[in-house]
């Protein structure tokens, strides 16, 4: 398999878990939207914010993954999926080190992690995202442009 082959599947691969991941835990906190909001509630850093994230935040991962199901819109999609990874793996860093007692918020099975193994989960994925990122960039075609035209030559 060639260099570029292998980051192709690799880059299908981390978009294919992204989609699985924000459309799963999306679709489990509105459906279970009652239990992520009582749980969000609890957070004393995000309590008063409740209702508006509790809704933002599982129609901002299906954003995403609608991004990431389209070509066009992936790159958007993979930026994105990074920065709302990067805000989890913030909040739950700052639960663990300042809350004595942890609610969960998250959707689905990953609400049975523990939040040690929940950075740790997250931390992976940001990884992986960061990787897809940086050789999507390195990896883009070079086109020369003619200077008193400006048409590609």
């Amino acid at each position: 398999m060639k260099k570029t082959e292998l980051i192709n599947y690799s880059n299908s691969l981390t978009c294919y878990l992204l989609i699985f991941l924000f459309t799963y835990t999306g679709i489990t906190k509105l459906i279970d939207h009652s239990i992520f909001k009582s749980s969000i509630l609890q957070s004393s850093i995000i309590s008063n914010y409740a209702t508006v994230i509790s809704l933002s935040i599982p129609l901002l991962e299906l954003s995403i993954v609608v991004m990431l199901v389209f070509e066009k819109y992936r790159q958007k999609g993979f930026l994105f999926s990074l920065l709302l990874m990067a805000a989890f793996t913030i909040y739950i860093t700052y639960m663990i080190l300042f809350i004595p007692h942890l609610p969960c918020s998250c959707g689905g099975i990953l609400k049975e992690l523990s939040w040690s193994n929940h950075l740790l989960f997250n931390s992976f994925v940001i990884l992986l995202i960061l990787v897809s990122l940086l050789s999507q960039n390195k990896h883009k075609l070079f086109i020369a442009i003619n200077r008193t035209s400006r048409k590609p030559v």
